[in-house]
């Protein structure tokens, strides 16, 4: 008893308890920080520049000065890319990450730089994942899986003009790759609200944060300033749905030229353009991304947190 005071509550046991919480509670505080980043993986998560040739210092300098004003788009990429080093030191710098496109202008108005980026993260092969899996059985085994759904008089007509049955071929509907790439979002819907999610919108909301079509008489500015947010979603101009002359990828309402002709090459370069400009994925298409993350592009598999919902679909389409 000489040990502890019991009039001023001190004493050895008080001092041994207060070790003991403090222990507990740093240990909690260890744990919760030194939790596998695995959940991370994704967009926004750093990885180690392995490209050879970087500039860094004055030369970085001059490259990026020099980008400003050449016409010579040969110069342009090599400089894009003997700057690529420097460039995700800037995505990965919170207060800078925002300064990209300010810093290289030239995404503005050069084609395929965000494919020579991506590429330059993770080489060709994955590059090219997309462009592989789709027209071999994946977009069949897509447009399967989404006739098992309850049908809505929109994903009646996606799936339709996924299927390009005469129904479908309508000039208001997409065509049928843009179409059975929507239909995704129909696979894996926005997740619902609650207190982390406190805007619920619907799928047929969903479809418009991966494409928007843009009438080619109007004017571009009217659409890309109506959306907020930085999350890209793409720009496809023409005269019909079906009749694309040009497609573009928003961020942060700027438009960047598609390397792309096709609906399925433009989807290819939006979820590049995440990763190029190390922007999350949009809250209401996440298990989607997630999929074509993990399942297309075989990006950070096992690493990276998925729903049951694309675990459960990555099944049934791989089997």
């Amino acid at each position: 008893e000489h040990f502890f005071d019991s009039k001023s509550n001190e004493g050895y046991i008080a001092w041994k308890l207060k070790n003991m919480q403090r222990e507990l509670h740093g240990g909690r505080r260890r744990s919760s920080t030194s939790r596998d980043p695995s959940s991370n993986r994704g967009p926004q998560f750093g990885r180690p520049v392995t490209a050879e040739h970087q500039l860094e210092g004055d030369l970085c300098r001059e490259a990026i000065s020099l980008l400003r004003h050449s016409t010579d788009e040969s110069q342009i990429f090599l400089k894009m890319e003997q700057t690529f080093k420097h460039r995700q030191e800037l995505i990965q710098d919170s207060e800078k990450c925002e300064t990209i496109l300010s810093v290289f202008p030239r995404f503005l108005d050069t084609k395929g730089l965000v494919v020579q980026d991506f590429q330059m993260m993770f080489g060709e092969e994955v590059s090219s994942k997309l462009m592989e899996k789709w027209g071999t059985s994946l977009k069949v085994k897509v447009i399967k899986e989404a006739n098992n759904l309850t049908k809505t008089p929109v994903l009646e007509s996606l799936i339709q003009s996924a299927e390009e049955s005469p129904e479908g071929n309508d000039e208001s509907t997409w065509d049928s790759d843009m179409a059975a790439l929507l239909l995704l979002v129909y696979l894996l819907p926005p997740p619902p609200g609650g207190k982390k999610r406190p805007v619920k919108i619907t799928v047929r909301e969903a479809l418009s944060h991966v494409v928007r079509f843009h009438k080619s008489c109007r004017n571009l500015q009217e659409t890309t300033s109506s959306v907020q947010g930085r999350q890209p979603y793409i720009l496809a101009v023409g005269t019909t749905r079906r009749t694309i002359n040009d497609y573009y990828i928003v961020v942060d309402g700027q438009l960047i030229p598609c390397k792309a002709k096709s609906s399925i090459s433009a989807f290819d370069e939006l979820f590049k353009a995440h990763y190029v400009f190390g922007i999350s994925y949009d809250q209401a298409l996440h298990n989607m991304y997630t999929f074509v993350q993990t399942t297309i592009y075989n990006i950070d598999v096992g690493l990276c947190h998925e729903s049951p919902r694309v675990k459960d679909l990555r099944a049934k389409l791989l089997n």
